[in-house]
Formats: structure tokens, sequence, C-alpha cells
């Protein structure tokens, strides 16, 4: 077999949309993320990533430190950066072939809408795990998708989803929502309903093996290396099989009541009138035909369409904050809530797919085609203003840092090696706050603020990577004591005269407000 005949063979099994759909998220993604792929702009875990093996078998990620190999250890943006776009348009491909979806204009919104969504913008934030994520993202689509296509497809989708949790745990939420898409799909299909029982049981199946899988891969792991998981986002918790100990009832209500919190008020699927009037109109074509179809199919007339309905509006919540059940202290936070681009995604496919069909009017196709691209457009405008304020936060950080750097060399007693300890933070009163971007970063991790430190580490990293300089900052716990001594109460916060000052051989550097509670 030559080079030839092989590349002849992938061209003619490669079908269209699947191009289209990889090169619409090739382009719209570098169009989109281009200021932060060019650039080398950390955030406040970054400062100390610049070299970082990704060795996360502690937080359960046994995958992890493989799936961000092929892009070195090093944080190099462009690099990994291009990396995880390609993963994105092999996701954007499985999704279109997941969804069935055939239009071409449906192909390049569902694109769109994948790579422009602001969590991957916060994802970015991160850029040196960036590639492994997206590489976990498209392991998790992948298992649904060989699911649903192959008769005995569970067993290779559990091995993928095995690799995804592996990698990053939050992916396992758009396993679930694209599972339960698959299984209100085979419902509308024709058969017998035991065969339809059968097919939808099989997502049941991979989602089991391939939790079995990953705990056991990863029980494996920590006793060969020796090591424990950590209690960090409650990850210990999953491992040991623990489910929450606030009651299922009151998780439950939690979650339905954090998925409409967040939906309807987290200022991500919209954030302001133009973006929640593009949202409101693709919601209204998908109930527009929604309800067209099944008043031409009569499915009204069916008691089980109503079940149904209800059993979606009902699992769909628990199925975009799956992890809330295990771990409802996680702090849920942006780069966890990637699948609720699904909800848009989803509604542009439903539309498109209703055209092929009965006779729909028009101008619902042109409704779902221009508020797709109109929230394609908003969230790339969201993802550019968080890159800016993160520019911004990196400027300030280094002047700031500048300042107090001097100062501390010009303390009187002041020698290289000299222990120094300071709390981190960077004092809200003695500065004024410039992020005007608060409106649209606020929930948008790693992208919000003025300043990068937020504790000791964070100076120690930033002073020694970006400024040279190296300071024996001691932790938190070594300063207790002078913390709360009255002495150190007095002291100003910097850039006050009195903000840096040797007491007992130990350099103190008040950052903090000048009032504490």
């Amino acid at each position: 077999m030559t080079v030839s005949s092989v590349f002849q063979t992938c061209r003619q099994r490669i079908k269209p949309k699947w191009k289209t759909a990889f090169f619409s998220a090739l382009i719209l993604g570098l169009l989109i993320h281009l200021p932060i792929l060019v650039s080398d702009i950390p955030n406040h875990d970054g400062l100390d990533s610049i070299y970082f093996d990704q060795n996360m078998i502690t937080s359960g990620r046994w995958f992890l430190m493989i799936a961000c190999g092929a892009s070195s250890y090093y944080t190099v943006p462009w690099v990994i950066g291009l990396l995880g776009i390609l993963f994105l348009g092999m996701t954007s491909a499985c999704l279109t072939e997941l969804l069935e979806v055939e239009k071409t204009w449906a192909v390049v919104v569902i694109s769109g809408l994948l790579v422009s969504f602001p969590a991957l913008a916060s994802t970015f934030a991160y850029v040196f795990t960036l590639d492994g994520y997206m590489f976990a993202m498209f392991l998790a689509v992948l298992a649904v998708l060989l699911t649903r296509k192959r008769k005995w497809g569970f067993l290779p989708g559990a091995v993928c989803l095995a690799f995804s949790l592996g990698t990053y745990q939050a992916y396992i939420a758009f396993a679930m929502l694209l599972s339960l898409a698959c299984c209100v799909m085979i419902c509308a299909e024709d058969g017998k309903i035991v065969d339809k029982v059968k097919r939808m049981a099989s997502f049941l199946w991979m989602g089991l093996l391939g939790m079995t899988l990953y705990l056991t891969i990863l029980r494996v792991l920590l006793r060969l290396q020796g090591k424990e998981l950590a209690g960090y986002q409650g990850i210990n918790g999953i491992a040991a099989g623990e489910a929450s100990d606030r009651g299922l009832l009151s998780t439950i209500f939690a979650m339905y009541r954090d998925f409409f919190a967040f939906s309807l008020k987290g200022g991500v699927l919209f954030h302001n009138g133009l973006s929640l009037t593009a949202a409101g109109l693709l919601a209204a074509a998908v109930l527009l035909c929604g309800g067209w179809l099944a008043y031409r199919r009569k499915w009204w007339k069916s008691p089980l369409f109503f079940a149904i309905i209800v059993v979606v509006c009902l699992a769909v919540p628990l199925a975009a904050n799956g992890i809330l059940l295990i771990s409802p202290g996680v702090n849920y936070h942006l780069l966890m809530r990637y699948q609720w681009i699904l909800f848009p995604i989803a509604g542009v496919a439903f539309v498109s797919r209703c055209m092929e069909g009965d006779r729909f009017p028009g101008w619902m196709e042109w409704i779902a085609l221009i508020s797709g691209a109109a929230l394609i457009f908003f969230y790339g405008v969201t993802d550019n203003i968080a890159y800016g304020n993160l520019m911004k936060k990196y400027e300030k950080t280094y002047a700031y840092c500048v300042r107090l750097l001097d100062r501390i060399e010009q303390t009187p007693g002041y020698y290289p090696g000299i222990p120094v300890a300071m709390i981190g933070v960077v004092g809200d009163e003695q500065f004024p706050v410039t992020d005007v971007t608060g409106e649209v970063t606020d929930v948008m991790i790693g992208m919000n603020g003025d300043y990068l430190l937020y504790t000791g580490k964070n100076y120690e990293s930033f002073l020694r990577n970006y400024l040279g300089a190296t300071l024996n900052i001691l932790p938190t716990s070594a300063m207790e004591e002078a913390y709360y001594s009255e002495e150190y109460t007095q002291m100003e916060s910097f850039p006050g005269s009195d903000s840096i000052r040797i007491i007992d051989g130990i350099l103190y550097v008040k950052t903090e407000n000048v009032t504490r509670n």
C-alpha cells in the first residue's frame, strides 16, 4: 500500500460535512483566538507553569501528562493553541455526524459556536494545559458517537470515556448530554420499542464501563506511584465512590437551582440585550419547529410524546451538572461549564434537520442561521474583551512588582536570601480599580480582576520568572504569630512608607488593605 493510496482512501471516506466542520472550526478558531495564540500572557496559575510536566495523577488526571506531551511541557501558546483548535475541529466533525446535520450553513454555525464560547477563552487563560483539555473533550464526544453508530460501539466508547476522564473529568457532562440527545433521537425513529430500549441502554453501559475503567486505572497507577488523591475539588470522594453528604434530594435541588441560575443569570450564554435577543430568537425557532413537527406528525395525540418531554426536561439539568452529585461543594467555574454550548448547538442542529423533511416555513431556517451567527460574533467579542483585560492584568502586575521589588531591596537591613513574609494580595484601598470589564469577565475564571497576584507563591513566581529576582518568601504558616501582632497590624500597606519592615530577622511586606477584619 502506497502513501498515495492511503491518502486516496482517506479522502474517499471522509465526508464533505466533516471537512466543512473541521476547517470552519480551524478558521474561526484562529480568527477569534489569534491575540492569545501569538502572545505569552500568563494568568495566576500560569506564573509558575512556564515548564509543567502535567503530572496531575493526585487530581485523578492520570492521562493528562501524555495528552499534553506532544506540545512539550513548556508554555508555547501558538503550538498548544493550534493543537487545541485542531482537536476542536475534530470534535466539531463528530458533533455534526452525531447530530446528523447535513445543511452546510448549520455545520459552519455549529463549528463557530463550539470555538467561540467564552468557556474556551477561559481555558486559554490556562494555555499550558489547553491541548490536553481539548483532547479530553474530543474523546468524550467520540465516545458517544461510537456508541451511537456501532453495534458494539459502547465498548470502544467506554475506553474513550475513561481516557477523557483521565485527562479532565469535567467533560463527562458532554457525554451525558449528548447521550441524552441520542436517546431522544432514537425515540423519534421508527422501530420496535424493545430495540429502542436496547439501543438507549448502550449509552448507560458505555458510561458505567468507562467510569469503572477510569477508576481501575487510577487506583492501579496511584498504588504503583505510592500516591494518594488530593482533596482538590472533591476528587478524592469520586475515586472512593462517596456520594454527597447533603442528602440526595437536597443535592438534586441544588443541581436544578444551579442549572437555571447559570443559564439565565450566568452572563455567559448572553450578557447584553443583543445577545439575549439572538439566544431568544434561536430558542423561539426551536420551539416553533418542535410544535410544527408535533402537529404534522400528530405526536401531540400520543401520551408517550409528553412523557418524553417531561423526562428530558427533568434529565437535562442533572446531566449538565452531573459532577455535583458527587462533589456538591466543587468550585464550579467556567472551565467546567463548556457543555452549555451544546444547547445552542442542539438548537441549530434541530432546526436544520427539520428543514430536511416536513414542509417547514423557510424563515425558521433564516432565524436559526442569523441568531447562531450573531451568537458567534458576540461570543468572539467577549473572548477578545477578556484577552484585553488579561494583557492589562499582566502589565499592571509587572509595573507593581517593579516598584515593590525596588522598595524591598532598598530596605535597610535587606540582604539576598532574607526570609520574606507577605500575604500575597494587592490592597484595593491603595490602588485604583481600573478593570472596566467586570460585567463581561467576572465569571470568566483567569480573566477577571486587576492583578495576577493572589498568594505569596504568585509573587515569588512572578518576580523569579518575569523580573529575574529571587526572594525567599515564606509560607503563610510561618508568619501567623506576627500577622496578628500589634506591630504588624499598625504597619501601612504598600506603597506606604512603613509597609516594609524587618521584624525578628524576617522582612515583612504588607500588601493587603490598611484595614482588615
